[in-house]
């Protein structure tokens, strides 16, 4: 096993969690484990896209493309997240926590790439975003944030 790999998805699945326990401290329907498992996973499958294959390179007939497997996430991930948001009525819940798991799994496909520098501000912006808004719509607003 390539050490780097192993840093990779403990980076993915810790900045994943960092968001899931924002959200379940705000008591979300997707908190920490969900999160966690979103950046887990696709730092794994990041990792598979980018060197799953590499037995494969140089036997002819055969093209490698690093990019699907990783374009399938950002959709499986889309469809995941269209599953969370609901419309009762006339209010749209759910959709922070679907932009919450895509980004989620943005980052981990980040770190599943090697770039920890841009995965960690990332998930400092995504932070800041959510603890931010929550401040500004409760304490200067005062009212409840959205989803």
């Amino acid at each position: 096993m390539n050490g780097e790999y192993i840093l990779s998805i403990f980076i993915a699945a810790m900045l994943g969690g960092i968001i899931g326990f924002e959200r379940e401290y705000r008591s979300k329907e997707a908190g920490f484990r969900t999160h966690f498992l979103v950046g887990l996973g696709s730092g794994l499958f990041m990792i598979l896209s980018l060197h799953g294959f590499d037995d494969f390179v140089g036997i002819q007939g055969i093209q490698r493309d690093p990019s699907r497997i990783a374009a399938q996430v950002v959709s499986g991930m889309g469809f995941i997240g269209a599953g969370t948001i609901i419309f009762q009525k006339n209010v749209v819940k759910g959709l922070t926590t679907a932009a919450g798991l895509w980004v989620t799994s943005a980052i981990g496909m980040t770190a599943g790439a090697g770039m920890y520098a841009l995965a960690s501000v990332s998930t400092l912006l995504v932070i800041l975003c959510l603890e931010g808004s929550n401040f500004i719509h409760h304490r200067i607003f005062h009212e409840k944030p959205e989803d």
